[in-house]
């Protein structure tokens, strides 16, 4: 099994669900008392939140490459970023490193073709919403992606971290949602990604009358892939 080296605390509670995830996947597939093999460079997420609003996010890749490198001399053999949205730099990590990056809009490009559907919602937060570096990695998978109307997007991106990053869960923001996710299945969206894991959180597959693409559980089974990958 090779180590997995973890790029997190955004949020951290983000982070757990992948530990916890990642963890369960490796003793489910091993068995016995398999855990899983791993390095974690949590951050503080305060840190990084007021890079991402202030745009700063050639400093964010500047960061985040410098610590995947050292994951990397320490002996990851895989690595991942637990965040959705962080993967605006995933780019320069790819070409920095010789370890292979499990990409997250891989692993739900995946699922999306193994659930035999070709178009899907997106909830994440407005980053991951609005910019390509998600939804044309997506697309060139052969995954159109929908989107909410901007002031929904407002509102999904405001209780990500107005709320659920801070440990809140709301029974109002979960009803919002679900009815954002219900108007996207009906325009014709025939899924939705939970394309942050802070989502997870608030919104499970059943909660919603459309096939639940949880992005956090996708990617954590990517990563158990490539880290059991000739084991």
């Amino acid at each position: 099994m090779k180590t997995i080296g973890l790029l997190g605390g955004m949020s951290w509670e983000s982070s757990v669900l992948y530990e916890e995830l990642i963890n369960t996947e490796v003793r489910e597939r091993v068995g016995g008392a398999a855990s899983a093999d791993l390095f974690i460079r949590s951050y503080n997420f305060a840190d990084i939140e007021a890079l991402q609003s202030a745009g700063e996010w050639e400093q964010c890749a500047e960061l985040l490459v410098a610590d995947a490198k050292k994951l990397e001399h320490a002996g990851a053999g895989v690595l991942a970023i637990c965040s959705d949205t962080m993967h605006r730099v995933a780019p320069a990590i790819e070409e920095a490193l010789s370890i292979p990056l499990v990409h997250v809009c891989d692993a739900i490009a995946v699922g999306v073709k193994e659930a035999g559907l070709s178009s899907v919602g997106l909830l994440g937060t407005r980053f991951t919403m609005e910019e390509g570096f998600y939804r044309d990695r997506l697309a060139d998978a052969g995954v159109a992606v929908v989107v909410p109307p901007e002031e929904e997007q407002k509102m999904v991106h405001k209780v990500i971290y107005d709320e659920l990053v801070q440990g809140v869960l709301s029974r109002s923001s979960h009803e919002d949602f679900l009815d954002v996710i219900d108007r996207l299945g009906s325009g014709g969206a025939e899924g939705v990604i939970a394309g942050c894991a802070e989502v997870e959180l608030l919104v499970s597959e059943d909660d919603v009358f459309i096939p639940y693409f949880a992005s956090t559980e996708l990617h954590c089974r990517q990563i158990v892939d490539a880290a059991l990958a000739g084991a």
